[in-house]
Formats: C-alpha cells, sequence, structure tokens
C-alpha cells in the first residue's frame, strides 16, 4: 500500500524565499488522501457549530496498516517537559456567534468523546475543553475517527536528547523520563493503564502509544 503523510519535508529555498508547504503540518479534515469527503464532513460537523473553525494540526499524521485495514497513524511529539500544556481552549474574545458555537459544540463533542471511552474501557475518563485541552482533543480525534471506521494508533513520541532545544525546558534523557512526564501529565484524565491498550469502537481499534527516539544530534 502506497501511503501518504504530513508533514512531507523540510522547507525548502527557493532561491528568495523558503518554500513552507512541505513542513506544512497535517489537519486530517482538510486532507482528502487521509478520510474520505464523506467522512471527513461529518468529523467537522462533531467538532465545529460554524463554517469556519480550527480542528487540532498534527504533528505527524500518516496513512498506515492496522490489523490489515488501512488506517492512520497520528503523532504528537515533544522534546521538553513544558511542551505538555496543562491549558484549557481560551474562550473567544471575538463576540462573533459562531466562534461561540464553535467553542461550546469542542466542549460538547470531547465530553461525548471522553463519556464513551469510559463506557467502553470501564475505567475513568475526564477528558476535557477547560483542562489539557490538547491531549483531551488529541484523544477525541482518535476515538472519533476510529468510530467512523477508521483505524487509529496515536502515539506520543518524546525526542531523547534534543540538545539544541535545552534554552526551552528540561529534555527528556531516557524513554523512561519521557513516559513517567505522559503520565503524570495525563493523570487524572487518560488512567495510566489505557497506554499501549487495543480500544475497539464501531467494529475499530484505536490504540494509545507511548514512544520515544533518539535525537541524532
Amino acid at each position: 500500500m502506497d501511503d501518504f503523510w504530513m508533514p512531507r519535508g523540510r522547507p525548502i529555498w527557493t532561491g528568495k524565499t523558503w518554500d513552507l508547504s512541505p513542513a506544512k503540518e497535517a489537519r486530517i479534515d482538510r486532507t482528502e488522501e487521509f478520510v474520505q469527503r464523506r467522512k471527513r464532513d461529518e468529523i467537522t460537523r462533531w467538532w465545529l457549530a460554524a463554517c469556519r473553525g480550527n480542528t487540532p494540526n498534527w504533528d505527524l499524521a500518516s496513512t498506515c496498516s492496522i490489523e490489515g485495514r488501512k488506517g492512520l497513524l497520528l503523532v504528537e511529539a515533544k522534546a521538553h517537559a513544558s511542551e505538555l500544556s496543562v491549558s484549557g481552549k481560551p474562550r473567544p474574545s471575538s463576540a462573533s456567534a459562531g466562534a461561540l458555537e464553535n467553542h461550546e459544540r469542542i466542549g460538547s463533542a470531547i465530553s461525548e468523546a471522553s463519556a464513551d471511552l469510559e463506557r467502553l474501557t470501564g475505567r475513568p475518563w475526564r477528558l476535557s475543553r477547560d483542562d489539557r485541552y490538547q491531549l483531551s482533543n488529541r484523544f477525541a480525534w482518535s476515538w472519533k475517527l476510529a468510530s467512523l471506521q477508521i483505524p487509529v494508533a496515536l502515539v506520543y513520541l518524546g525526542f531523547l536528547n534534543a540538545n539544541e532545544m535545552d534554552q526551552d525546558g528540561a529534555l527528556f534523557r531516557a524513554e523512561g523520563d519521557w513516559s513517567k512526564a505522559v503520565f503524570s501529565h495525563a493523570s487524572g484524565a487518560v488512567d495510566e493503564t489505557i497506554w499501549g491498550e487495543r480500544i475497539e469502537t464501531s467494529g475499530s481499534p484505536f490504540i494509545p502509544l507511548v514512544r520515544a527516539a533518539e535525537v541524532n544530534n
């Protein structure tokens, strides 16, 4: 199977300016190669009440084979602990009705995902728009895609010894540093025993994983 992934590569110097398009992060709802149009429309309606609004950007997304079926690999990558944000989604400062409607719809979508994941696993889930929003939207989107019969592997990837980013925060030096940081960050929202477990919804698997990779400096 020929797979498609984003970003496609690094920015390219054209001689006059930088072409940033190869480094563009993935947007599942805007990329036909990831999900067919009908399902992209469905997940967009689930996430947004108004036509215009933001959906999650992914550090890396790729088609792949999961249990012999076409699925998606979704990667959230971090190089240091301060990148694991505990912030909730800011309430829109705009008085736009559409922005406020989207804010409420996103909250409802994440709550729906959290409730169904609790039903499916028998363990407590506390995904929320207002707390650890990035973590919550990653799990909510993975769950929704699986519910649309698209197998998903969600990988939290830690880069080890990314020395060029040393000034930005405490680096991960070993795989255990990364997994400990993820478990601590997710505690209270995602049960530690969920990582590495196969969660099935609508006949499709959703598998959250924690992995680490050494950076070659």
